[in-house]
């Protein structure tokens, strides 16, 4: 089952969340068809997300992060309620690259490094909180620590994976976020960084070992406490409701000409592929019900 389990180390000074996340990203990559590389992306995506999301605590939340690189990938998306259930899409996710010298998926180049991250944060208020920094690689992890650091101040090491299989299924997804909160000993930051430094490939721990193991590398000599974990999956919010509503709010008369035109429109949802379709009836309905 994917989850979240977050835990505390180093006296309280150090905050840590880790995801397992292996069948939201394979539904994500079913419903949008990806490539290995576009479900690398769209995966580290989901899951850092879902990570930030999670952490929101104010009911009905959301949290989205946007990326464009310039890359041929174009826009990653991904968005979070406050459980940390997400939904994503890549905007070409048919984009595929060779592989890295190193044998790892081009994620850098298909995303591009030559725009922005932004994270908008919805906790119900007039407008969101909307931060934005330039990206770093586009790898995504390297982009969102940059992210917490700079927009945030708080100093972070984020770390996720996307293990694709030779017939292209998921076989491991995940990721963590480690957190240092004000007036962390530099001892502990050494140990901590050393940690980082040598700790294994991700997808290969939590494909071998699963979430425990991520834990006890990334904090070993430090003794952590469990805190919370949540269980996340990929959750879609649309609905046929809410498209009539989307609707309702198109220019009367650009409205009355699709209903003259006497065909019906059809609307796909961006996260879901679900697919609905509206007769000249439903339409005129719509028409009625804005009187």
């Amino acid at each position: 089952m994917d989850k979240i389990i977050r835990a505390t180390a180093g006296d309280g000074f150090i905050k840590m969340a880790v995801i397992n996340a292996k069948d939201l990203v394979q539904r994500a990559c079913d419903i949008h068809s990806c490539t290995p590389t576009a479900a690398a992306a769209l995966g580290r995506t989901l899951c850092a997300a879902s990570i930030m999301g999670n952490a929101m605590k104010e009911e009905n939340a959301s949290l989205t992060i946007r990326i464009n690189g310039g890359g041929p990938i174009g826009s990653v998306v991904a968005v979070s309620d406050a459980e940390g259930c997400v939904r994503g899409y890549v905007e070409d996710p048919n984009v595929d690259l060779p592989l890295r010298d190193d044998g790892k998926l081009n994620v850098g180049a298909a995303v591009g490094h030559d725009g922005m991250l932004t994270v908008s944060r919805d906790i119900g208020l007039k407008e969101p909180y909307i931060g934005s920094i330039e990206l770093v690689s586009g790898e995504i992890a390297e982009d969102i620590t940059s992210y917490l650091l700079e927009s945030e101040q708080v100093p972070s090491a984020c770390a996720l994976g996307v293990l694709v299989d030779t017939d292209r299924s998921i076989k491991a997804a995940g990721g963590f976020i480690v957190q240092l909160m004000p007036g962390a000993p530099d001892d502990l930051i050494s140990k901590l960084e050393d940690n980082i430094f040598y700790m294994d490939q991700l997808t290969t721990i939590l494909d071998e070992d699963g979430t425990d193991e991520v834990f006890a590398q990334v904090l070993k000599g430090l003794e952590h406490h469990i805190v919370e974990e949540c269980p996340v999956s990929y959750r879609c919010y649309c609905s046929r409701e809410r498209v009539a509503q989307a609707l309702s709010v198109i220019d009367r008369n650009d409205l009355e000409e699709i209903i003259a035109e006497g065909k019906p429109v059809s609307v796909k949802c961006q996260f879901c592929d679900s697919d609905y379709s509206f007769e000249c009836a439903d339409l005129k309905a719509i028409l009625e019900a804005e009187k």
